[in-house]
């Protein structure tokens, strides 16, 4: 409804008023006539009679026909009407905003978030998220950035923006960073349907392909990665009968086709949550070809996190005691000097090793640097399991052996 108003408009806060409007009117007018059969048409519909009515008494149209300047039935590459909301992503994603007001207002106004949801997204205050979110809509108008899918010359250059703003909408969904959920549902759905629609709009793009493919082969696990009381289940821990067939099998069909080409960051990233997936268990994971998959990831793509991940795979591979040793360098990267997940990695190692102490302390250091409940539940009962390991076996009478680990 937003993104068709917004295509009337070429106004983002107009569109926001009418779409408003919209709502408030079905509250008055369903509770005495009924949801209609097509709510989605109905608010639609009103929200842009409402644009229309403004346009009109305002005189807006005039001010904005500098703006106007894609036809509504611009045919896309492949042919076709290109759907609203790829108009409104890649005016999110115009390379005139920066990284940071891309995602805010992708969230916002692709996603629907509202401004304390994305702000909780950044770790900001609603306040400054609402202001820089202002801003960026503000920077839109007065540069007159068209809503308009580029043209094809320009898609390559563009369409890498676009894929990584969708995939931090999926990773900031998969795991939140904060609140009582280790998952957002929308989020992840969001970037999924993002991420199918530039599918279609670029079927041969290798990329787009490899990214749908991550995104679905990392969302088939969803629905085991928390327990019915609400706990956080490991990877080595999940009903691998539950996951979702048919998203693997999509994102598998994909990640072939991706393959074709030179390997790139989100095929290679894909490659990794195939082998997983295709795994029938835990013990059967192929901990020798990931690694060699994350060296060549960071080759492509030289993230610490990258770093991170590829030591943890050492460590599943060789042992907690090769896993400690790579992760040691990291150590000093300022890049993951508040990343708690490093802390936590180590904590496990230490723990496996029984170097309680030690730890205790990399536990400690995980809590601090964690925000999302569910998470900082497990930690807390990891931490305990250790702090009782300190405390030794009870002194009540002689004792022989050394306490389990």
């Amino acid at each position: 409804m937003f993104s068709t108003t917004a295509h009337l408009t070429r106004d983002l806060d107009l569109a926001e008023e009418c779409a408003q409007d919209a709502f408030a009117q079905a509250l008055e007018t369903w509770a005495e006539t009924g949801i209609p059969d097509r709510p989605g048409a109905w608010l639609t519909t009103t929200a842009r009679n409402r644009a229309r009515d403004v346009l009109r008494r305002e005189s807006v149209f005039r001010r904005k026909m500098p703006l106007l300047v894609a036809d509504d039935t611009v045919p896309g590459p492949e042919g076709g009407l290109v759907d609203d909301r790829l108009r409104l992503i890649f005016t999110c994603t115009h390379p005139a905003l920066s990284r940071e007001a891309q995602v805010a207002l992708t969230l916002r106004l692709v996603c629907g978030l509202s401004t304390p949801e994305v702000a909780r997204a950044f770790l900001v205050q609603p306040a400054t998220m609402a202001a820089r979110i202002t801003r960026a809509k503000k920077k839109i108008a007065a540069a007159r950035i068209p809503y308009r899918i580029p043209d094809p010359d320009q898609l390559e250059e563009r369409v890498g923006a676009v894929l990584e703003v969708v995939h931090l909408i999926f990773t900031t969904g998969h795991t939140a960073p904060v609140g009582a959920h280790l998952v957002r549902q929308d989020m992840v759905d969001s970037a999924i349907s993002l991420a199918r629609m530039l599918h279609l709009l670029m079927p041969a793009d290798a990329e787009i392909s490899a990214l749908l493919a991550l995104l679905l082969l990392t969302a088939s696990r969803q629905d085991t990665r928390v327990s019915a009381d609400g706990r956080l289940v490991l990877l080595s821990e999940q009903d691998r009968s539950r996951w979702d067939r048919q998203l693997i099998a999509e994102g598998q069909s994909l990640l072939l086709v991706a393959l074709r080409r030179r390997p790139t960051r989100y095929a290679l990233e894909a490659a990794i949550a195939a082998l997983h997936a295709e795994a029938p268990t835990w013990q059967d994971t192929d901990w020798t070809q990931i690694v060699r998959i994350y060296d060549a990831l960071f080759r492509v793509w030289p993230s610490p996190v990258v770093g991170l991940n590829r030591a943890v795979a050492i460590g599943f591979r060789d042992g907690p005691r090769a896993g400690l040793d790579a992760l040691t360098p990291l150590l000093t990267d300022p890049a993951l000097a508040t990343y708690g997940y490093l802390s936590a990695a180590r904590a496990d190692f230490l723990r496996q090793l029984r170097q309680w102490p030690h730890a205790a302390t990399a536990y400690e250091e995980a809590l601090i640097l964690t925000d999302n409940d569910v998470e900082r539940a497990f930690l807390t009962e990891r931490l305990t399991d250790v702090r009782r390991h300190l405390l030794g076996p009870p002194t009540a009478g002689p004792s022989t052996g050394s306490p389990s680990g």
